[in-house]
């Protein structure tokens, strides 16, 4: 792509919209129209907020987005780029906002989601037979309401043919950035990343950040055990032993902690034993064998047998992946 060119994208926004759903992928955009001359490209990309009622949306920050109308469909678009956001339900029930979706990608050279936008494209049809990101938070909900899908909890974006869907907020970062590369090259793509301070391709996969944050609730009355869980993974972390460091029964420890986390400590552990494996695979060169032992697996198969049961890969494949 070294001729003069321009590749119109358009990003659809809607009432209660994530706001870094939508600027995220914006300045990755505008800084690459930046740099992009500095390594002899001619391509420049023409950016485009769209709506689907009124020319401003309010997003869940509070702060307001100037939207165009929806374009005709016989306008160009080389890129749809659908945002989430707490308003995506709303929106996905829009008849009329899901038919524009149907009708724009099959004009568009590629379309992608960024965190719960993924269910506005499954409303529209989109996804289906298609491997699916999103929020690591909306998996389960995600996966209900469209079983078609192929959604993988762990990847911060997936590319399947002309579809690209990515995982929460910043993670459209990570897409646009992924974008960028392919349009114009990897020399482009990391200039822009330098600029913004960020990753061009983020380590490990979004379940690195999920585990403990999700086993956190209001009061957090375990995160003090958890934290130092982490800290002790290859040591005793039996519920006998947890229960005893809190200075409680087994049967009482048990009920408080399923109440508070919806596990139970023996899941909680397993978790937050193969995120840490996860992050000394990407993050050292450190053997299997060793990771398996740091973190308490006991030996390298079970500690394999765990990562083919929860990523699909063994943990070879997965450094060899993210690393």
């Amino acid at each position: 792509m070294r001729s003069a060119n321009r590749l119109p994208i358009y990003v659809l926004a809607f009432p209660d919209v994530q706001l870094l759903d939508v600027s995220g992928p914006l300045q990755v955009f505008a800084t690459a129209n930046e740099v992009a001359p500095l390594h002899g490209q001619d391509v420049r990309y023409a950016l485009h907020v769209v709506s689907a009622e009124s020319r401003q949306v309010m997003s869940t920050a509070g702060l307001g987005l100037a939207t165009s109308r929806l374009p005709a469909a016989g306008k160009r678009c080389d890129t749809l780029i659908v945002a989430g956001g707490r308003g995506v339900r709303a929106a996905s029930e829009d008849a009329r906002l899901t038919n524009w979706i149907r009708r724009r990608a099959a004009t568009s050279r590629r379309v992608a989601s960024v965190c719960t936008g993924a269910f506005l494209l499954a409303a529209a049809g989109l996804l289906d037979g298609h491997r699916v990101a999103t929020h690591w938070a909306h998996c389960d909900e995600l996966a209900g309401r469209y079983p078609a899908l192929h959604i993988e909890r762990d990847p911060i974006f997936i590319n399947d043919g002309p579809i690209w869907t990515s995982a929460g907020v910043t993670a459209g970062i990570d897409l646009a950035l992924a974008l960028v590369e392919a349009d114009l090259g990897r020399a482009v793509a990391l200039d822009v990343a330098r600029h913004l301070v960020v990753f061009l391709k983020r380590p490990g996969g979004q379940a690195q950040f999920s585990t403990t944050l999700s086993l956190q609730h209001e009061e957090d009355r375990f995160g003090d055990l958890h934290a130092w869980i982490a800290e002790h993974l290859s040591g005793d972390l039996s519920v006998t032993r947890l229960a005893a460091r809190l200075e409680m029964s087994e049967r009482s420890f048990m009920r408080h902690y399923r109440s508070a986390t919806g596990t139970t400590p023996a899941q909680a552990v397993a978790r937050i034993r193969i995120e840490a494996a996860s992050r000394l695979l990407v993050e050292t060169s450190w053997s299997v064998k060793r990771i398996a032992m740091k973190c308490g697996f006991g030996s390298e198969e079970t500690m394999r047998r765990t990562f083919l049961r929860t990523y699909s890969v063994p943990p070879q494949a997965y450094r060899e992946r993210f690393a």
